[in-house]
C-alpha cells in the first residue's frame, strides 16, 4: 500500500474482537498503526483479530477486561504505553443493548449495564489515555443512528448513544487548546455479530435505509480511518453517518 494513512501509529480500541471495532483494527493496520486491544469476554475472537493483524506485519497486544472497572483502564493504558511507546489515537467502540419492547419490562440490572458500558466506561477509559496524547493525537467514539432517531425496542441505549455525542461535542471543546481532535462515528443498521445475536434477521427486514441493505463493518471502518488520519484535520466536534442515506439532520 503506497499511501499509510497511520503509519507507525499506536492505536487503542476497544471491543475490537468483532464487528465494526474489528475491521476499523484491521484497516488501521493495514495502513501501517500498531494496534492494543480491550475486549470483554470473547478471547478467541480477540485472538484471531490479533493474529490478523499480525500477519499485516503489525505489532498487536490485547488485554481482556471491562472498561468500567477504573483500575483496569489504567493498568491497560500503562502497558499500552509501555508497550508501544504512546498512545495517538483511542477508538471508543465498545458497547452492549438489551432490547425490550416495553418500558415496563426493562431490567435495572440491564439499564445499570447499558450506561455502563456504552458511556461511564467510555469516560473512564478516555480520562485515563487523555494525560498521553499529544498534538495531533484523536479519539473516535461510536454513536449510532438511534441518537437521533431513537429505536422503540433500545430504550436505554439509545440515550447512551445520545450521550456519545455530548460527551464528543464537549470534550472536543476542551481539547482544541491541546491540538486533539475527538469526533465519533454514527453507523445506521450493521451486519455485526451483535446485531444478529440481537435481533436476528428482524432488523434486516425492518430497518433497511434508503440504500436498501445494511452495511458491513469493512464499509463502516473508512470513517473511522478518515478521522483518525491527518484527512480530518480541521475536523472536531463531528459526527459522521455512514448510514446508508437515513436523514438524521444531526
Amino acid at each position: 500500500m503506497g499511501d499509510l494513512k497511520l503509519e507507525n501509529k499506536s492505536v487503542l480500541i476497544t471491543g475490537a474482537d468483532s464487528g465494526i471495532g474489528r475491521a476499523a483494527a484491521l484497516l488501521f493496520a493495514r495502513h501501517g498503526a500498531d494496534i492494543a486491544i480491550i475486549y470483554h469476554s470473547n478471547h478467541e475472537d480477540a485472538e484471531n483479530t490479533k493474529a490478523d493483524i499480525e500477519n499485516l506485519g503489525r505489532r498487536s497486544i490485547i488485554f481482556q477486561g471491562d472498561i468500567n472497572d477504573y483500575e483496569f483502564c489504567q493498568e491497560t493504558t500503562k502497558k499500552v504505553v509501555s508497550e508501544f511507546g504512546g498512545i495517538d489515537i483511542l477508538v471508543n467502540n465498545a458497547g452492549v443493548q438489551f432490547p425490550e419492547e416495553n418500558i415496563e419490562d426493562l431490567k435495572e440490572e440491564n439499564i445499570r449495564k447499558t450506561f455502563d458500558s456504552n458511556i461511564v466506561g467510555m469516560i473512564l477509559l478516555t480520562k485515563v489515555v487523555f494525560p498521553h496524547l499529544k498534538e495531533g493525537s484523536s479519539v473516535i467514539n461510536t454513536t449510532s443512528a438511534v441518537a437521533y432517531q431513537g429505536h422503540p425496542e433500545l430504550l436505554d441505549y439509545s440515550a447512551t448513544k445520545g450521550a456519545i455525542v455530548s460527551f464528543t461535542r464537549s470534550l472536543a471543546l476542551q481539547a482544541k487548546p491541546k491540538g486533539i481532535r475527538i469526533n465519533a462515528v454514527a453507523p445506521g443498521p450493521v451486519a455485526t455479530p451483535l446485531t444478529k445475536k440481537t435481533f436476528g434477521e428482524k432488523e434486516e427486514d425492518e430497518s433497511k435505509p434508503p440504500l436498501q441493505r445494511n452495511a458491513s463493518p469493512e464499509e463502516v471502518a473508512t470513517s473511522f480511518l478518515f478521522l483518525a488520519s491527518t484527512d480530518a484535520a480541521q475536523i472536531t466536534g463531528q459526527v459522521l453517518h455512514p448510514n446508508g442515506g437515513i436523514i438524521i439532520n444531526g
